[in-house]
């Protein structure tokens, strides 16, 4: 039986699959187009949200060395992702990799735990869109009834049918194909650099020096009953956890984490990438070094405008500025954030739907979602079956529950992914590898150890959540994934052949 679980599935045959006419993807992106689905995605939620939230909360003015920190684990992380994306330019990103060094089931676990990362992932995000939509039109005199903006506090009951109508909307552009997706992408991308160029130009006239001090707040115990820091680590490890001070910047760093959370969907697209040998790595490296470097400046210049002690949780950006006195940066920053978030949701709803194509077509989950559209040559069933669950569950979606589950979703790929280069590196050497990860295992290892680091700083509960939705994974796959196996069915049909006795029709 553990033969089976672990049985891989050939580098070569999942690029063949690739050109079956039913299942084949459309190949139309280039390394720019790659290089703006990786800013699209990773400017998002962190910048414009969590960058106050960590700050008042974690890590004072230090939120820059946080995401310095995250910055660095999902450097390596990327190192690994670029080798594997350029040798197997299969969709599924993670999960295809996993299938091909360490096994099924292992690739089964990855491929649910993306799901899981994308859907949360999209649905949070719509969220934080939509709370930036309702606060522009209540500038405009607009109000939504509370019982449509999901934050009903007379009822307990509440849909944020903006953010619900956002994701609707963009399972309908993914459907009509990559390169609409990938122009709407440019646009916006190009409107939400820009205004992060703003608040990084115009902010640092008002930075004040005494804002800095201290840049690394006394380290404070947590309060009782604070579900950010996972006591996995005082377990483990024999100190207390606190906020602020040293350790306080990793706290930071597992949170804002989730604000660079989409390097690694670029790699979702390689199967519609027309030289992923080349572009691949450019796209997955170039997207990484770009945002680290603006989230650095911009919450360097955040924390210099306004006391961190005082910065605002929902909307920090454009409430440093008012604070200011200048109202009139914080409606740009406010416009730009509402642009700017609905890419990472587009891409973040790819990267799933390509996810859950790559399954399907492999025979884990129902080949009904493997076929493409005859026309737009897009995975069209699953796109449409997932972009309607994610806007229900966004409708109901809290954005401080579920961000750190995102996280640890995401996380765990990363290990499986940098453990995989190892695995690959030392069973299928021959394979051509356009670009190498470079001084493995040490890079890899190193990935791994960071990547671990990071979620046991997580809430516990966060883990609780993690697990159950992992067993529920093992189960489907027994029930379902395991006996639907394409490739366990090629095996029997190849162990049949083997075994046929000779005869009439036999010989």
């Amino acid at each position: 039986m553990s033969s089976t679980l672990f049985r891989t599935k050939k580098v070569e045959q999942s690029i063949l699959d690739t050109e079956e006419p039913e299942h084949a993807l459309k190949k139309s992106l280039s390394a720019l187009d790659l290089t703006v689905f990786g800013v699209g995605v990773i400017i998002g939620t962190g910048i414009f949200v969590l960058t106050g939230k960590v700050a008042k909360e974690n890590a004072g003015p230090a939120v820059a060395l946080a995401f310095i920190v995250a910055g660095v684990v999902c450097g390596l992380a990327a190192l690994c992702y670029a080798e594997f994306a350029s040798t197997v330019p299969v969709a599924g990103s993670a999960y295809t990799f996993s299938y091909a060094s360490l096994g099924e089931l292992p690739a089964w676990i990855i491929g649910w735990d993306l799901v899981l990362e994308f859907a949360l992932g999209t649905a949070v995000v719509a969220v934080g869109w939509s709370g930036y939509v309702r606060s522009l039109l209540d500038n405009a005199g607009w109000h939504l009834p509370e019982s449509l903006s999901g934050r009903d506090g007379a009822t307990g009951f509440g849909f944020d049918i903006l953010a619900a109508a956002l994701v609707l909307a963009l399972t309908v552009i993914l459907v009509l194909g990559m390169k609409l997706s990938a122009r709407v992408t440019t646009v916006v991308v190009a409107i939400k650099v820009a205004v992060v160029l703003i608040v990084i130009i115009a902010g640092a006239f008002f930075i004040t020096a005494d804002n800095y001090k201290p840049f690394i707040p006394k380290a404070q115990p947590q309060e009782a009953g604070s579900s950010i820091q996972s006591p996995l680590v005082q377990l483990m490890f024999g100190y207390t956890p606190t906020d602020f001070g040293v350790m306080g910047i990793f706290t930071a760093a597992s949170v804002v984490f989730f604000a660079f959370i989409g390097f690694d969907v670029v790699a979702t697209a390689a199967e519609e990438t027309k030289n992923p040998q080349r572009d691949m790595p450019r796209g997955i490296i170039g997207s990484l070094i770009i945002c680290t470097t603006l989230y650095v400046a911009v919450s360097i210049v955040v924390t210099g405008m306004q006391k961190y002690s005082e910065l605002s949780i929902d909307a920090p950006l454009a409430d440093a500025f008012k604070a200011t006195g200048h109202p009139w940066y914080a409606g740009v920053i406010s416009f730009g954030a509402a642009v700017g978030l609905t890419t990472v949701c587009l891409i973040l709803l790819l990267g799933q739907t390509r996810v859950f194509f790559a399954m399907s077509r492999d025979g884990l989950l129902p080949r009904f979602f493997s076929v493409v559209h005859p026309k737009f040559k897009t995975p069209y069933r699953p796109t449409i079956l997932l972009g309607v669950i994610i806007a229900i569950l966004a409708g109901f979606t809290s954005l401080s529950e579920l961000a750190e589950l995102v996280n640890i979703g995401t996380l765990f790929a990363f290990v499986v992914v940098a453990l995989g280069v190892v695995i690959l590196r030392r069973t299928r050497p021959d394979l051509p590898r356009a670009f190498r990860t470079p001084l493995v295992p040490f890079i890899p290892i190193l990935s791994v150890l960071a990547s671990l680091w990071l979620m046991l700083n997580l809430p516990a509960e966060t883990w609780i959540r993690f697990a159950v939705w992992m067993v529920l994974g093992f189960i489907v796959y027994f029930v379902y994934g395991r006996s639907h196996s394409r490739l366990g069915r090629q095996e029997e049909a190849a162990t049949d052949q083997v075994r046929k006795p000779p005869g009439r029709n036999g010989e």
